[in-house]
Formats: C-alpha cells, sequence, structure tokens
C-alpha cells in the first residue's frame, strides 16, 4: 500500500505516494515513490541519495546538505527510488560526496549505458528498480554500524563504532563520507531534523517538538532548520 504523505510549505502543491520496493532490491533501496508536482517544490536534506524519473530525463539526486527547489513542467509526473544511506555509491560507482548538493543526468555518470537505460526507463520498458538489480552492490559493515549508532540520536557523533585493527577512525569517516556523502556530524544533524519533521504532526509547539527530536533546545532547532531548509521554524512546521 502506497504511504501518502503531507509536507510543510513548499511541499504543500504536491501530491507524493511511497511503497515498497521489489524484494530483488530492498538492501539497497528505501522505498520507491511518486510526484506529481503542481508547483515548485522545496526539498529538504534527508541523508539519502535518489534515482528519479520523468519529465523526459532520468537523473541522480545526491545528498543535500541545504533546501533544494525544484520546478517540473506544468502536468509532468515523476517516478524515483530511494536508496538507503549508504547504499548508492555501491551500485551507482561513484562516490557519494562527489554527487552532494548535484543532479547528474545518468548518461553523465554511465556513458552509453547510461543513455541506453535512460531511453528504456522513459519509454517504459525498464523501471529504475530494475536498473538497480543489474548492479547489485554488498553493504559497507563499517558504514552500516557508524549508521546504526547515529539513528539512535545521540547527542553529538562522540567515537564511532570500532570498525576493526585495520582501519583507523580516520578511515572509517572517509569510507562513511564516500559512502553516504558527508561525513557524521552532518548527517547525524540532517537526521535528527528528519526525526523533528516526522514528530511534528504529534506535538504542540516548537520547544516540545526540539526536545523529542533530540534538540539541545529551541534555539538548536531553529538554527539547523534555517541551515537545512532556509526558512525560521515557524514559517516550516507552520
Amino acid at each position: 500500500m502506497a504511504r501518502i504523505l503531507s509536507y510543510p510549505p513548499g511541499m504543500i502543491s504536491t501530491v507524493y505516494s511511497e511503497s515498497l520496493p521489489p524484494e530483488a532490491v530492498r538492501r539497497a533501496v528505501r522505498c520507491v515513490w511518486r510526484s506529481a508536482p503542481r508547483g515548485p517544490q522545496r526539498i529538504v536534506p534527508d541523508g539519502c541519495v535518489d534515482l528519479v524519473a520523468g519529465d523526459g530525463q532520468v537523473f541522480v539526486a545526491g545528498p543535500d546538505t541545504g533546501a533544494w527547489s525544484s520546478v517540473t513542467t506544468p502536468g509532468a509526473v515523476l517516478h524515483g527510488l530511494r536508496f538507503r544511506p549508504g547504499a548508492a555509491a555501491g551500485v551507482l560507482g561513484v562516490a557519494a560526496d562527489e554527487l552532494r548538493d548535484t543532479r547528474v543526468p545518468l548518461a553523465a555518470l554511465w556513458g552509453h549505458e547510461g543513455a541506453v537505460l535512460t531511453e528504456r526507463v522513459l519509454d517504459g520498458t525498464l523501471s529504475l528498480s530494475e536498473v538497480v538489480r543489474r548492479r547489485p552492490a554488498e553493504p559497507d559493515p563499517a558504514v552500516a554500524a557508524v549508521l546504526a549508532h547515529l539513528e539512535r540520536g545521540p547527542s553529538r557523533v562522540g567515537a564511532l563504532p570500532p570498525a576493526g585493527q585495520q582501519l583507523s577512525e580516520r578511515q572509517l569517516r572517509r569510507r562513511f563520507t564516500i559512502a553516504v556523502g558527508y561525513g557524521p556530524a552532518t548527517y547525524l544533524r540532517v537526521s535528527r531534523f528528519q526525526r523533528a519533521i516526522a514528530a511534528a504532526p504529534r506535538v504542540t509547539g516548537l520547544a516540545e517538538l526540539a526536545a523529542t527530536a533530540g534538540y539541545a533546545d529551541q534555539a538548536h532547532l531553529a538554527r539547523d532548520c534555517r541551515a537545512l531548509t532556509g526558512l525560521a521554524p515557524s514559517a516550516y512546521f507552520s
């Protein structure tokens, strides 16, 4: 069953739904989605990389560090899949930090193969999930351990989980950046704000929202909200 999502200002003119991806790609893909924008969209960072098709193109949306304004042709419908954090680099064959804050055509990443696949996706003979299934990649267990640590919502990154005697913490942080698109501190900031977005419909007031999402205080939430969305929390969460 698709999940229909509602969004804060900037996304209210979009009909958006998510559903589970095919079983064959679930290790790498969090969800598949469909979006029918009815105006400009404000897309905020979520720590993920997306593969997107529609409006005459197939492209990779890299991990964002700030709000991204998206404008599509009126009536266009977009389809996409959202990689699990840390999974896109292995499938796409490019470091995720090289995709940060960018939108890159699949043909620019994969050359002739990407151009051929783009045509097949746009004419409906190949799905995005089938594109991903052609390039299986195993998750990096060291990166997965750091992601699990950060998803528990610590107040700061702190010491990273041990990754074996052959990998220093500096090397682990670099491996994390290559896989995810930015370092652990930025990912923690993004994931905390995503918790705030998820909690917003269930709480009353910004102070309660800040506490629920794991912020030190309301001012902390306000700083991150402005940095990640370009809006004050009173506007974004109105």
